[in-house]
């Protein structure tokens, strides 16, 4: 301990009110919502912000994505989208959750689970379905649920929306900065890092796959985050891709497909628990989902033109953990979001800045 206590007295001091680590569309939604009450240092381990999980995401709004747990702040957030920028960082698309025969009981828990919360949901009949998606193979096809309200998210620039505001409030975002140690001393965080200390006494923790590695460093408890990577390629079929198709799902999630510039944006719906890392695509699973595509679709797959992987998060029930560590003050959880931490941000972002003040969290974010 005597050897980082020496760098901590020898590096800069740089003082905050709030520092989030991690600069990726969690950190980011939290400085943005921190930003009005104090001044935000976000600190990114990485020379490229998002450049992990935010940055290799699919991209796509759903109520229906993530339970009816997760629901509540998809819904919340919706509004944000819409009509924070100077359009719409949203494009509707509509997505079908599909169902064959067998999972007939999934299909009628899922319209049950959001019948009272997102009324515009409905069911399909098997021939709607296949008009509004006909590259669907017929053979099994029972129905789906139908979510009109699904819609492509500008990624991007919901993520720059909330980086700008924090820099317009006075923050400041810091990339290239990977925290080595974290230290309290007189009530307040120390943040060492290779570019300097940093001081604040709220440090909201926001690091992604690194997320208990980083409580680790501070003397915190892990809550059990199990990185998993999901894996997406995309491809050119023979037949001419519609740019109206609807995102279709596999109810049970093991695989999803939709249009993207004229090619089609898949993935196996993967979540291979891996350790926190820089993930690439495993060729496995690349050919498990073709093997899935050409069983339920008539897509074929002439050559896979990309590839990719990302790391999303999860504790034990899949619920995104907000909230101060009950064994150190000014240590504040923002992790596990899973495969909805885009969808759920403009949300996030008032919640975590309500959590961290102490404020009452509005009814709109509980589950129903």
């Amino acid at each position: 301990m005597s050897g980082i206590g020496q760098v901590f007295k020898t590096m800069s001091s740089t003082t905050a009110d709030f520092i989030i680590i991690g600069g990726g569309i969690a950190g980011a939604s939290a400085g943005y919502g921190l930003c009005n009450h104090g001044r935000v240092l976000i600190l990114e381990a990485e020379e490229q912000l998002a450049y992990h999980t935010t940055g290799r995401s699919a991209a796509f709004y759903a109520e229906t994505y993530g339970g009816p747990r997760v629901q509540p702040l998809t819904t919340a957030s919706k509004d944000f989208f819409l009509n924070a920028g100077e359009g719409s960082y949203l494009h509707k698309r509509g997505c079908m959750h599909v169902a064959w025969a067998g999972q007939e009981q999934v299909l009628e828990r899922m319209l049950a689970e959001f019948q009272s919360t997102c009324p515009h949901v409905e069911r399909l009949a098997a021939d709607d379905v296949l008009a509004k998606q006909p590259v669907l193979k017929p053979d099994g096809l029972i129905g789906a649920v139908f979510d009109p309200e699904c819609s492509d998210i500008d990624v991007h620039g919901v993520h720059q929306h909330f980086l700008r505001g924090v820099k317009e409030k006075g923050g400041a975002v810091q990339s290239n900065c990977r925290v080595m140690a974290l230290r309290r001393v007189d009530g307040v965080w120390q943040v060492q890092t290779a570019q300097g200390v940093f001081e604040a006494p709220i440090i909201v923790n926001a690091a992604g796959a690194w997320g208990d590695e980083v409580a680790a460093l501070a003397g915190v408890a892990p809550v059990g985050l199990t990185p998993k990577r999901r894996t997406v390629m995309t491809f050119a079929p023979t037949l001419e891709v519609n740019s109206d198709w609807p995102l279709t799902l596999d109810i049970e999630e093991r695989f999803y497909f939709k249009p993207e510039s004229g090619r089609i944006l898949a993935s196996p719906a993967d979540e291979t628990p891996s350790p926190a890392c820089d993930v690439q695509p495993e060729d496995l699973d690349i050919a498990e989902l073709i093997a899935r595509l050409q069983d339920k679709t008539v897509l074929d797959v002439p050559r896979v033109e990309a590839k990719w992987a990302g790391l999303r998060n999860f504790v034990e029930d899949k619920l995104p953990v907000y909230g101060f560590a009950s064994d150190a003050e000014g240590f504040f959880w923002c992790v596990g979001q899973g495969g909805w931490g885009i969808q759920t941000a403009p949300a996030a972002a008032e919640l975590v800045a309500e959590l961290v003040l102490g404020s009452q969290v509005e009814n709109r974010f509980a589950p129903r």
